[in-house]
């Protein structure tokens, strides 16, 4: 079988979606070698370098212009003999010619329509668009999580029936143990505290990394944020420099994979307070490198952490104080539920997650 992937996310994003397309990527040519898989784009970069030295892995370049992803991409794959089309991040070509192929979209969330205060409008009339118009022509629909699947029905008006829950891995990284001497130069290289709090994420309204520093304020817990800057940051600087908190709140920059990994494991705990997610990779991350994670309530969060995080409401930040400070008195029930998380955590292994995807790629030929 021959299998066709839109590889913009594959080589031009660093986190979320590039990850996912990375990742699936990767799984499903270790897991499934007898396959061909097309990495289809305008060009390409360093990233995925790796999987990209596997045989059954290829590059096919598209046509240049600004709307060949749109307009050349789905004809490319048919050009290529590819059996099936993987949109792997909302959208499908809108151009196809009368080849034969099977079409597939991953649908990671809705957020710009549950939140659209977060988005221009004219970022959300076309994401809408888009991912309408592919919900349609697709065969099949990959939701991230059973909240994802939900929201496509409720707002795509798509059949429950075209829809496959199919949940997200995370990097090899963070299942390694790494070495006590890139655990030692990452101490020093970061200044990390002998104790302390984590956060990953970018740092943006949505994720909530306000209602995180005003519940450690007056608490003396050292917390430590790894994520891209917005706009929104300066409205956490101006509360971390009105209540003094600046040697107590830790931002880094420049974190590698592996680097991050280690971070996570010397965390005490882990803090993702999001008001809204599609799924949640963080919290896999932190479970896979048995740190107990303390999370929010709503949306697909719970899916991912399982019934032994902690669980919080994400706007009250009292509440979120008090859970910190149970579990960082706590080293025995820190302990316990990091066990369990691990345990829970295996679901979402390579290996099931590309029997599932390779289940649904045979369903539909």
């Amino acid at each position: 079988m021959k299998i066709a992937f839109d590889a913009k996310r594959f080589f031009h994003n660093t986190s979320g979606l590039g990850n996912y397309s990375r990742d699936l990527v990767r799984i499903l040519s270790q897991y499934f070698p007898d396959n061909e898989y097309l990495l289809i784009n305008k060009n390409r970069s360093d990233r995925g370098a790796d999987i990209l030295q596997n045989t059954n892995v290829h590059f096919v370049e598209t046509s240049k212009g600004n709307m060949s992803r749109q307009f050349k991409m789905g004809k490319e794959a048919q050009k290529a003999n590819a059996d099936i089309f993987h949109g792997l991040s909302g959208e499908l070509p809108l151009k196809w010619d009368k080849k034969p192929i099977q079409k597939i979209v991953t649908i990671h969330d809705l957020i710009f329509v549950r939140y659209p205060q977060y988005y221009s409008f004219f970022d959300r009339k076309i994401h809408l668009w888009k991912f309408k118009k592919a919900a349609q022509n697709a065969d099949k629909i990959i939701a991230i999580s059973e909240q994802t699947k939900s929201d496509i029905v409720q707002y795509l008006k798509v059949p429950e029936h075209k829809i496959k829950v199919i949940y997200q891995g995370c990097h090899k990284a963070f299942k390694e143990q790494q070495s006590e001497g890139l655990i030692q130069i990452t101490k020093e290289k970061f200044k990390l505290p002998e104790r302390f709090i984590l956060n990953v994420g970018t740092i943006e309204e949505r994720k909530n990394l306000l209602n995180i520093v005003k519940a450690v304020s007056g608490t003396g817990i050292p917390l430590v944020v790894v994520g891209r800057k917005t706009g929104y940051y300066k409205k956490v600087e101006a509360f971390i420099k009105k209540n003094k908190l600046e040697e107590q709140v830790h931002f880094l920059e420049g974190v590698s994979m592996d680097e991050l990994a280690v971070i996570y494991k010397l965390a005490d705990i882990f803090i993702y307070p999001s008001l809204f997610e599609g799924f949640g990779i963080p919290i896999i991350e932190a479970l896979f490198s048995k740190t107990v994670t303390i999370t929010s309530n709503t949306s697909s969060l719970p899916e991912a952490g399982g019934k032994d995080s902690v669980y919080i409401n994400p706007e009250n930040h009292l509440d979120i104080q008090s859970k910190i400070q149970f579990l960082w008195d706590n080293e025995s029930e820190r302990k316990r539920r990091a066990d369990k998380g691990f345990e829970f955590v295996q679901k979402f292994n390579d290996e099931p997650i590309a029997n599932e995807l390779m289940n649904l790629y045979l369903e539909i030929i």
